[in-house]
């Protein structure tokens, strides 16, 4: 065999490896992406456990990194021999990885970084109370206890979440708050407008974890204070969830105010 036969006999080799990589690496990211897809709805559904669920998304997100580090390996691999459509294959195997990795990482990072707590308020000092929703949460992991402990938690970790003022009499403040709670998706358990109280849970998209919230409005001047609290009812740490509720609706509630 002479040195040119050698040479092409290496590419085609080289080539054929790409391609099995780029293969398994699409393959496997997609195996992946199902996976982490159904670890919250069987969790619903009553198929598996929550441990189970986790365990299931957990794999999947450290097999989806390996997928996308074959996939990596297999496009450099083609671009440098040409390989057009081993480049595709690998390419897609790289961007199913990255989506079914991403996000639990970034949550994992998050849990690592955020304090262990999952009741945030705008109010420390008197945070909303629960009234309606009390009977819903009997039997749920975590309570209803806020302490000053909770409070500096959440000052140093969300220094932001804080009471808005509207420009709005209460009536209209209440019918606003309800309406973007509506808008949201929560299912409204109450709403008092004789008391100013809104109240109602939020089901999180993958796993359905309920998350109670509770909305209180109070005259303030010639216009009206807003405050509110989300508290969930399971996980000693809600990962930044029930914060980032919060600025949603207060969001939503001052665009509101805003002039056309």
């Amino acid at each position: 065999m002479t040195i040119a036969e050698t040479s092409v006999e290496r590419a085609g080799a080289t080539r054929r490896i790409a391609g099995a990589l780029a293969w398994v690496g699409l393959l496997l990211a997609a195996a992946c992406a199902l996976g982490a897809l159904i670890a919250g709805p069987g969790y619903r559904l009553g198929i598996w456990g929550l441990g189970a669920g986790f365990r299931i998304l957990s794999w999947t997100t450290g097999l989806a990194s390996l997928a996308a580090l074959v996939s990596l390996v297999a496009t450099t691999v083609a671009i440098r021999r040409g390989t057009r459509r081993f480049v595709a294959i690998g390419a897609a195997g790289l961007a199913v990885g990255i989506a079914t990795a991403g996000p639990p990482l970034y949550f994992y990072r998050e849990a690592t970084r955020l304090p262990n707590i999952h009741d945030i308020s705008t109010d420390t000092a008197n945070p909303p109370q629960f009234v309606a929703i009390l009977p819903l949460r009997k039997g749920a992991r975590n309570s209803l206890d806020y302490n000053a402990t909770v409070a500096e938690q959440q000052k140093r970790a969300y220094p932001d979440i804080a009471p808005p003022l509207l420009d709005v009499p209460p009536a209209q403040a209440f019918a606003q708050a309800e309406r973007v709670a509506r808008e949201m998706g929560w299912d409204i358990v109450a709403a008092v407008p004789q008391e100013l109280r809104i109240e109602a849970t939020a089901t999180t998209l993958m796993f359905g974890f309920k998350d109670d919230v509770v909305i209180r409005i109070a005259p303030h001047g010639a216009g009206s204070r807003l405050d509110i609290r989300s508290v969930s009812r399971l996980g000693s740490s809600d990962i930044g969830t029930n914060a980032k509720r919060i600025r949603t609706f207060v969001a939503k509630m001052k665009s509101l105010q805003s002039p056309a």
